[in-house]
């Protein structure tokens, strides 16, 4: 799979350079007809290209890999990759006997490492209905929960571009939101003190809403097949299903009751001209792009719905050339206008009143994931019956835009009518 993917990510840097080396030699009479049908053929293979590159990179993000996993948390302990590997496997055992047999498969040295676990989460997290009790909870290793998150990350399209923290409690806390467009220093004369401003700054609360990835229904024989890593099938599900609702609020959300929203939070940028419900100009994305004030600007970067990315790729200048440029491998992005987009799916399409459009820094989005996430397993009559084990994991999230000068972010809107 590794050398299929680079294959196609040398194919897709050779159409890109040949599309580019067009864009940049020929304008004015030289963008010919003829040049004009050779770009559109270029971008029709490079969109092929991309779709095939993305289904591959998804399945590469989503699958195991003990020794990544002992690199990653290598780095944040200090221990060697192989101590955190064997803790690594000893977790894994201990989740695949419970996820297989339930609390009375384990052993007593096993049982004896829940309880620990229990106990320190119970410490840090303060945390009730933890650990493998009476209830049937399980709280999941901290390394789970990590992999979990980053598995999270190749759905949707805020965890990619957000800021993520990760606390272990789930206590409010009061983030500090700075205006950074009216801080300024000053020239002092030789011997004289420099003078004092008070940062003007507000707060905003993080809260920790409490997500549920609702049963997840796994068949008795994949559960009796040894051969099969349960954790990873398990893994994958529970971080699809929050994925998409954590995402779909962290684009959309209220605010009242669950995370307020990018698309929420953000200000006005443009509004779009009377009976424009399905289209966006040129005029339109330069006039958003300079809503945002220029401190945020030099991180700016497009947020739309895919639909909306496939009407942009047609927007033409005034010579014809397209707005969208496909991007070189080597740190080199597609872009529109000169900035990278994401596509999130749970942006608004094109439409009346819609905001189908956001630019800005997202940087200024903040995500929080608290780490204590617990998983229950269902064996009762109702799933057994039908030969089944059902799992439910519950884990805590919010999110909100930290900017104190409402310019970091800008939306546009199409009109009602």
């Amino acid at each position: 799979m590794t050398q299929s993917i680079q294959a196609l990510r040398e194919e897709r840097t050779a159409k890109a350079r040949e599309a580019r080396a067009l864009l940049d030699a020929k304008t004015g009479k030289e963008w010919t007809p003829e040049v004009k049908d050779q770009v559109d053929a270029i971008y029709a293979a490079i969109d092929r290209l991309d779709e095939q590159i993305a289904r591959v990179e998804r399945v590469l993000t989503i699958e195991d890999s003990l020794e990544q996993r002992g690199r990653v948390l290598s780095e944040k302990n200090g221990r060697s990759v192989d101590e955190n590997a064997a803790t690594i496997r000893a977790e894994k055992a201990i989740f695949s006997a419970w996820a297989r047999g339930g609390a009375e498969a384990l052993t007593d040295d096993q049982r004896a490492h829940v309880k620990a676990r229990r106990d320190e989460a119970q410490r840090v997290y303060g945390a009730q209905s933890v650990g493998t009790g009476a209830a049937g909870g399980y709280l999941v290793p901290r390394d789970f929960a990590e992999t979990m998150l980053e598995r999270m990350a190749a759905f949707g399209g805020m965890r990619a571009v957000a800021t993520v923290i990760q606390t272990d409690g789930g206590n409010a806390i009061d983030y500090a939101t700075v205006d950074e467009t009216g801080q300024e220093g000053e020239i002092v004369g030789e011997s004289l003190a420099a003078s004092g401003q008070d940062i003007a700054f507000g707060t905003v609360s993080i809260g920790a809403y409490k997500y549920s990835s609702k049963t997840v229904v796994v068949p008795l024989e994949l559960l009796q097949d040894s051969r099969i890593d349960i954790e990873p099938y398990i893994n994958v599900a529970l971080a699809t299903r929050i994925a998409r609702i954590t995402n779909r609020h962290f684009t959309t959300g209220t605010g009242a009751g669950q995370p307020r929203g990018v698309v929420t939070a953000a200000a006005a940028g443009k509004a779009g001209a009377a009976g424009q419900l399905a289209a966006v100009t040129y005029d339109d994305l330069v006039d958003l792009e300079h809503a945002v004030d220029p401190a945020y600007r030099t991180s700016g970067r497009w947020m739309f719905h895919d639909t909306t990315l496939k009407a942009l790729k047609k927007l033409k200048d005034g010579q014809g050339r397209p707005l969208w440029r496909p991007g070189v491998t080597g740190g080199d992005p597609s872009d529109i206008l000169g900035y990278g987009y994401t596509v999130n799916q749970h942006m608004a399409p094109m439409g009346a009143s819609a905001r189908s459009l956001l630019f800005g820094d997202f940087k200024k989005y903040l995500i929080r994931d608290v780490m204590a996430v617990t998983l229950f397993r269902f064996a009762d009559s109702k799933y057994l019956e039908k030969g089944q084990v059902a799992f439910l994991a519950w884990s805590r999230h919010d999110g909100n835009l930290i900017d104190a000068s409402n310019d970091a972010i800008k939306a546009f809107q199409h009109p009602a009518s």
